[in-house]
C-alpha cells in the first residue's frame, strides 16, 4: 500500500490588500513532513508513505498567483515522482484564495486527480472554516473537517482522514461524498463550538459518523471574508450507502439552516468606545479585549491601531496590547535600544484604511531576528508590543517571549476573534470588540460580488430545502 501525503493550508480574507507570498509559508518536504508535530501519526502506518510537500501561512490577504503555481508545480512534481499510488492524503484548509484563481483548492485537488488517474483514492482534511464546491468534491473519494473551533482537533482530524483512507484501502471498499451546500454564511465568533447551536450541532457528528454505510458526518461554516461563489456553509458526508449519506446530509443541513438566526457571539460585544468603557469599569482582570476585525489569524492585517487609540483617548492603564504589525516602528526601536524613549507613529503601513496613532514611551525589551524582530514600548501606562512581521499573539509564550506578565495586566488587548484555549481561560472578563478590518464582524456591510443569493444573513427572507448533490466519482459507481 503506497500513500502520498502533502497539501496547502492556508486562510485568505478578499478584503485584505496584502497579497502573501512565499516568504510567509513553513514548507516541509519530504522526511521533514513526517517529523513535522501534525503529521508524526504517519510514522505508524505499516505500509509506505511517500511525503511530498505541505505549505502553510497563517490567515492573510490573497497568495500570489505565481507562488501558488510554484507550490502546486512542486507537489505534483512530487506525486509524478511517486507513482504507481494507491492513496493519496491532503491536508488542506478550504479557504484558500489565490490572486486571479477562483476556487483555489479546486484547482489543487483537479490537477492531483489528473496525475494519480481514476483509480487512486484521495482523502482530504478540511478546517470547519472551509468552502467547499462540487468541482472539489467530484475528485475526492474521502473528506472530513474539524469539529472543533477554536482549532484544538487538528492532528485528530488529520488522523482520521488519513485512517479513513487506509481503512479503505485495506478492506478495498470504494467510499463517495455527498454534500449538500447551505445558504447561511455566518462568522467563525458567531459558530464557535463552545457555545450553542454550534455546541450541540457538532456534538453529534461523532455518532452520525457511526451509521452503517457512513464513515463521516462533516458541517463546515464556510469562510465568510472570501468573495467568491463557493463561500458558504455546507455539509460534507463520506460513505458508501448513497442514500443514507443523503438522508444524514439533509437531515444535518436543515438542522443548521433552522438554527441560522439563534448564533451570536459567545463573548459581550460591542464597539471600540463600549469595549474600552467596559474594560475601565470592570471590577475583575484582566479583562481580555479582543480586536476582532483585524485578527490576523482570520486573515486580518494586523497594522490597525484604533483600539489602541481608543485606550489612549479614555486614559485606561494597565493594558498590554499585543501587538501592532509594523516593521519602521520596530526598526526605529532597535535603532534606539533598550531603556530609550521614542516618539513613535504606529499603525496604517499596510492597510491604507488604516490610521496611524502617535506613541511616546520607552523601549522595555527587544527580540528576535530579521523579519521575526519584536519590540516592547511602554508609556502612558501602556506595554505596546511591536512586531516586524504580522502574526498572532494567542499563547502565553508569545506574551513570555516579550517579557510581558498578562495574568498581572488590568487590561490585554489581543488581535483576536474568539479566545484561543490558552487566552480564554485567563479573561475576567472576555470583551469583542466589532473592530473595523478586513475581517469586519458586521457582515451584511461587506460587500460582495460572487456570493450566491440568496444566502443569509446578506439575505433575510427566503425559503430553503436540502438538496444533496453526490459526487460524480459516486455517481459513476453502480
Amino acid at each position: 500500500m503506497r500513500i502520498a501525503v502533502g497539501g496547502i493550508h492556508t486562510e485568505c480574507s478578499t478584503y485584505n490588500p496584502v497579497l502573501a507570498g512565499a516568504d510567509q509559508f513553513t514548507v516541509v518536504r519530504g522526511s521533514e513532513l513526517l517529523a513535522h508535530p501534525n503529521f508524526q501519526f504517519l510514522q505508524a502506518f505499516p505500509g509506505e508513505v511517500r511525503p511530498v510537500l505541505h505549505a502553510r501561512a497563517i490567515p492573510g490577504g490573497p497568495v500570489e498567483h505565481a507562488t501558488y503555481q510554484a507550490f502546486k508545480a512542486e507537489f505534483l512534481d512530487g506525486l509524478r515522482a511517486a507513482l504507481p499510488l494507491d492513496g493519496v492524503y491532503l491536508a488542506m484548509h478550504g479557504a484558500l484564495f489565490v490572486d486571479g484563481l477562483l476556487d483555489a483548492e479546486g484547482d489543487w485537488i483537479s490537477a492531483t486527480r489528473a496525475v494519480v488517474g481514476e483509480d487512486c483514492l484521495i482523502s482530504a482534511s478540511y478546517d470547519l472554516h472551509g468552502n467547499v464546491s462540487q468541482r472539489i468534491v467530484d475528485q475526492l473519494d474521502l473528506f472530513t473537517a474539524y469539529r472543533t473551533a477554536p482549532h484544538i482537533d487538528v492532528i485528530e482530524t488529520q488522523r482520521r482522514a488519513f485512517e479513513l483512507l487506509v481503512g479503505s484501502l485495506q478492506q478495498q471498499r470504494r467510499p463517495g461524498v455527498v454534500w449538500v451546500p447551505v445558504p447561511v454564511l455566518l462568522p467563525g465568533e458567531r459558530t464557535s463550538t463552545e457555545d450553542q447551536p454550534a455546541a450541540g450541532l457538532y456534538a453529534d457528528l461523532d455518532a452520525l459518523s457511526a451509521q452503517p454505510g457512513v464513515l463521516d458526518v462533516s458541517l463546515l461554516v464556510g469562510y465568510v471574508w472570501a468573495d467568491e461563489p463557493r463561500a458558504t456553509a455546507s455539509v460534507v458526508v463520506t460513505g458508501m450507502d448513497r442514500g443514507e449519506m443523503e438522508r444524514l446530509a439533509s437531515q444535518v443541513a436543515q438542522r443548521y439552516w433552522d438554527a441560522r438566526n439563534d448564533f451570536s457571539f459567545g463573548s459581550q460585544s460591542g464597539s471600540i468606545t463600549e469595549c474600552v468603557r467596559w474594560a475601565a469599569e470592570s471590577r475583575t482582570q484582566p479583562v481580555i479585549l479582543a480586536d476582532s476585525g483585524d485578527n490576523p489569524t482570520g486573515g486580518g492585517v494586523g497594522d490597525r491601531a484604533d483600539v489602541l487609540r481608543e485606550v489612549l483617548a479614555q486614559g485606561l492603564t494597565g493594558v498590554v496590547v499585543a501587538a501592532i504589525t509594523d516593521e519602521a516602528a520596530v526598526d526605529r526601536c532597535f535603532a534606539a535600544g533598550v531603556g530609550a524613549e521614542v516618539t513613535l507613529r504606529v499603525g496604517g503601513t499596510l492597510d491604507p484604511s488604516s490610521v496611524p496613532v502617535d506613541v511616546h514611551g520607552t523601549v522595555q525589551h527587544l527580540c528576535g531576528v530579521g523579519p521575526d524582530r519584536e519590540a516592547v514600548v511602554q508609556g502612558a501606562g501602556v506595554q505596546l508590543a511591536l512586531a516586524a512581521r504580522r502574526r498572532p499573539y494567542h499563547n502565553l509564550s508569545d506574551f513570555q517571549r516579550l517579557q510581558l506578565q498578562p495574568e498581572d495586566a488590568r487590561v490585554i488587548v489581543v488581535k483576536s476573534g474568539y479566545l484561543s484555549p490558552e487566552l480564554a481561560p485567563l479573561a475576567n472578563p472576555s470583551l469583542l470588540a466589532l473592530s473595523p478590518g478586513v475581517v469586519d464582524q458586521d457582515i451584511p456591510r461587506l460587500k460582495r460580488t460572487q456570493t450566491q443569493r440568496p444566502t443569509f444573513p446578506f439575505n433575510a427572507d427566503f425559503e430553503w430545502a436540502p438538496a444533496p448533490r453526490p459526487s460524480a466519482r459516486m455517481d459513476r459507481q453502480p
